[in-house]
């Protein structure tokens, strides 16, 4: 038989033991999910900051634009730099895109409402560095109009314009 002294020890490491798992436990319980919190904001704040990164400039009412690639644009992955405008473009329309830089050896690219390359163009009809694209459009929808330069030939000023072509009459 087990004196009272002895029982009453052993009652008491049990009342211990079951503490320390409780409190284990909760830990554990504590744990999970504020670590799944914080993988659930980081994951967040990196679709928002991925978000303010990538954003189009609208192209302005006139279709035409005088503007500058920097080494702050969109890198190629080709040692260049490229720059994008949004413009709302309707089915049926037919354009002629002009891209001319006395700067960089130009690259003129339309881009589709999915983000798919309708048509680029290097080098215009005129054997020049300068860009010129004739395309239709068949799709409305929101289009990209992406300037970049060729390779690594650089950043600086550049003149985009963008005209609506009218069938003749």
């Amino acid at each position: 038989m087990i004196s009272k002294a002895v029982r009453l020890y052993l009652e008491k490491l049990k009342n211990e033991n079951l503490k320390n798992e409780n409190l284990k436990n909760l830990k554990n319980l504590i744990f999970i999910p504020a670590t799944l919190v914080a993988i659930f904001a980081n994951t967040n704040a990196s679709f928002a900051q991925a978000a303010k990164m990538y954003n189009p400039l609208p192209l302005p009412s006139t279709y035409e634009v005088t503007d500058s690639l920097t080494e702050r644009d969109i890198p190629t992955g080709q040692g260049g730099f490229a720059r994008d405008y949004m413009v709302k473009l309707s089915k049926g329309e037919n354009l002629a895109i002009d891209l001319a830089s006395d700067s960089f050896d130009s690259i003129i690219t339309l881009l589709g409402p999915n983000g798919s390359t309708l048509s680029e163009n290097d080098d215009g009809p005129d054997g020049s560095s300068n860009s010129l694209l004739f395309t239709r459009i068949n799709e409305t929808g929101n289009y990209v109009v992406r300037v970049r330069s060729f390779g690594e030939t650089g950043v600086g000023a550049f003149k985009l314009k963008v005209t609506r072509l009218q069938p003749t009459k």
